[in-house]
């Protein structure tokens, strides 16, 4: 009788560290969202916040199978306000070849191994409907963007070279995990490769980075053609949760885990 209720109140105070635990947890989502902007908070479609915990966890359990080997971790935020340090380089990184999945405009393309094996996956996929994935551009060092920043601005001038192109430090593309994909301009949307990509990449993991009329919340101007990969779980996550806005979701897990 005495093991009995001795298992009994066991479960009682487990029950109860739970509770508590999940309290904690669910405080934490308000928290978090109090921190994000105005557009954000009224965005972001949470309505069951032990469900959303339970997704996010999966999220954040997937991050851990990405190899780091002193890489950034996949759901790193970098953005205008948030920099990779200056000398990062992700390690072993994956010189981009002639191949048979999916076809490169230059020499020097190159990702992170993980994301190229996810690239792979996705152009199987986008060539069973008859496309070929055409990868325009892919890591870039610090020294690297900050040439093209530059450029940029003796092109275009400071205010809108801001819109258009990163910093040095602050681009998705230093990390090793985004593309450019096609023919880098507007129209790109327009054609069979573009209107495949924004139909189904969140599939296969990657997610547009720029979206339309969202300059206010990414600093950058709509790029139709600039996906990052983020996992497939963490996709999902952010067209159920964060209204299909990567910057959204970014922020939120970089809030998450540093609270």
């Amino acid at each position: 009788m005495k093991k009995i209720t001795g298992f009994i109140l066991g479960l009682t105070v487990m029950a109860g560290a739970l509770s508590a635990q999940t309290k904690e947890e669910l405080a934490k989502v308000d928290t978090v969202l109090s921190k994000m902007s105005p557009r954000a908070r009224r965005e972001l479609i949470i309505t069951d916040k032990s469900a959303f915990i339970k997704d996010l966890k999966i999220v954040l359990e997937e991050e851990k199978k990405y190899p780091n080997d002193g890489d950034l971790p996949l759901y790193f935020l970098i953005d205008k306000k948030h920099y990779a340090p200056k000398p990062y380089e992700p390690k072993n990184l994956k010189k981009l070849v002639a191949n048979n999945y999916y076809n490169i405009n230059r020499a020097d393309l190159s990702l992170r191994p993980d994301v190229e094996e996810a690239l792979v996956k996705m152009a199987k996929a986008s060539q069973a409907d008859g496309i070929t994935l055409l990868v325009s551009s892919t890591y870039r060092s610090y020294d690297y963007q900050a040439r093209l920043f530059q450029r940029w601005v003796d092109i275009d001038g400071l205010e809108e070279a801001e819109r258009e192109s990163a910093r040095p430090g602050t681009s998705q593309h230093q990390l090793g995990s985004a593309i450019d994909f096609g023919s880098i301009t507007n129209d790109f949307i327009n054609t069979k490769m573009g209107k495949w990509l924004y139909n189904n990449a969140w599939k296969y993991g990657w997610t547009l980075s720029f979206p339309q009329q969202y300059e206010d919340i990414t600093g950058y101007r709509y790029e139709c053609w600039h996906y990052r990969f983020v996992g497939i779980p963490a996709a999902q996550l952010q067209r159920k949760y964060f209204n299909d806005v990567q910057q959204y979701m970014l922020e939120f897990i970089d809030l998450w885990k540093n609270m």
